[in-house]
């Protein structure tokens, strides 16, 4: 037969001083819980054991509630942080060759994504130098362009932010180099009254960054201060 071995003296009375040790303690809880079930025998429903491992069931779940919580709002402050600090660098601008290059290049990284392009609607088709000297940053495409990109007119309804995954990017947009961008955002923008909309679109490699169902109220804020710059470029 198996001998209780009891607990030596100093265990004990730190137990007894200080019994909130075994009740934080949820393996130790369980194991009292399993030898009380023991010692009542087999013919015995322990109603309140019962109850315990559905409340230790519930607190579990609470718990991994509370940390996806917590992991979201530190995601979304981050997230917060980088679209201040772009809109920062966006108003700190006073050369707008420099604005333009700052937005494919240092801009672009604070937002971290891959790619960024401000697309201009036209009703000119000729080509035009100053644009090329702007590098590939600056599109200028034919009027209804933003719209037709989009998928759903302004006019219909259209949401000012659409996130969505890709598979074959436009040429016109990307060039060559676009082959690798998964997902991107667009940002409608209006110039102000008498001129053409315009669009600014961000393309990364992972097809999860910008996806249907994710928050847009941060890059519709960063929107709006890119196109009140604008608006103060072509004024």
């Amino acid at each position: 037969m198996a001998t209780n071995v009891p607990i030596s003296d100093e265990v004990r009375e730190h137990l007894l001083t200080r019994p909130e040790v075994i009740l934080e303690d949820h393996d130790m809880m369980r194991a009292l819980i399993q030898a009380n079930e023991r010692a009542m025998g087999a013919n015995i429903v322990d109603l309140r054991g019962i109850a315990m491992e559905r409340l230790e069931s519930r607190l579990d779940r609470l718990e991994d509630t509370h940390q996806s919580v917590i992991a979201a709002a530190y995601e979304n402050l981050a997230g917060m942080n980088l679209i201040h600090r772009a809109a920062l660098r966006v108003l700190e601008q006073d050369d707008f060759e420099g604005f333009i290059h700052d937005l494919g290049t240092d801009i672009a990284d604070v937002l971290r994504v891959d790619c960024i392009r401000l697309v201009l609607e036209t009703e000119q088709e000729e080509d035009c130098a100053a644009i090329r000297r702007l590098g590939d940053v600056l599109v200028t495409m034919p009027a209804g362009f933003t719209d037709s990109y989009a998928g759903v007119p302004y006019e219909a309804g259209g949401p000012n932010v659409v996130l969505r995954q890709v598979q074959e990017q436009d040429k016109r947009l990307y060039g060559d180099s676009g082959y690798w961008i998964r997902s991107e955002a667009i940002l409608r923008l209006d110039l102000g009254e008498g001129r053409l909309p315009a669009m600014l679109i961000m393309g990364v490699e992972d097809p999860n960054q910008f996806k249907p169902g994710q928050g847009t109220d941060l890059l519709a804020f960063f929107g709006g201060v890119f196109e009140r710059s604008m608006r103060r470029w072509l004024a």
